[in-house]
């Protein structure tokens, strides 16, 4: 690391250092990406297992695993989990490739709404002990929509063959390390 010796007003010689390396720094958009990825993973993985309840046994076991399964009818979990699978993917695809980027920050908001209801849900049940994850999802998601449409918003590009393979790498890691496991247990493991 460089430094410069320098003097200021009153003569004390201090040192200045320059700044450091590009690749090593904290940056809001790095933060965002790092964000929309886990979230994204974590909301698609979610929402798969809420899909999966489409299957009647799958669904009439559900409530001895998640309580507030057995308020809410079959077609609107299955609904919840689809907005979810939709929400955590565009997180991530749309400011990946460049296609339409300003799916991703209204995919954060309808995540950030939905977690909202869900806060209000668990209220009304008197389910306070889930409230907060609720709060912490749909602020995170908050804040990728803020960070996504105002702070550091992703310009809109041509797709190339390079950001069209890194988006199906995305999506093979998504099958292979949140849908194929989620499935597996779902339909394996006794609740």
């Amino acid at each position: 690391m460089n430094r410069h010796l320098g003097e200021n007003v009153v003569g004390v010689k201090d040192m200045e250092q320059q700044p450091k390396a590009r690749g090593k720094r904290f940056t809001l958009n790095g933060a965002l990406w790092s964000l929309q990825v886990l979230f994204g993973f974590f909301f698609a993985g979610s929402g798969f297992g809420k899909v999966l309840l489409y299957d009647g046994a799958l669904y009439a076991a559900a409530p001895r695993a998640v309580a507030w399964y057995a308020a809410v009818p079959q077609p609107l979990i299955v609904f919840i989990g689809i907005c979810e699978v939709l929400g955590g993917v565009g997180m991530i695809l749309p400011a990946m490739t460049g296609v339409k980027p300003k799916l991703t920050p209204l995919a954060a908001v309808g995540l950030t709404l939905t977690m909202i209801l869900a806060a209000v849900f668990h209220v009304m049940r008197g389910e306070y002990a889930l409230v907060p994850a609720n709060l912490l999802l749909g602020g995170v998601a908050a804040f990728i929509a803020v960070g996504r449409w105002k702070l550091r918003p992703i310009a809109p590009a041509i797709l190339t063959t390079s950001r069209a393979l890194k988006s199906l790498a995305v999506l093979g890691a998504l099958t292979l390390l949140v849908f194929v496991p989620t499935w597996y247990t779902m339909t394996n493991v006794p609740f």
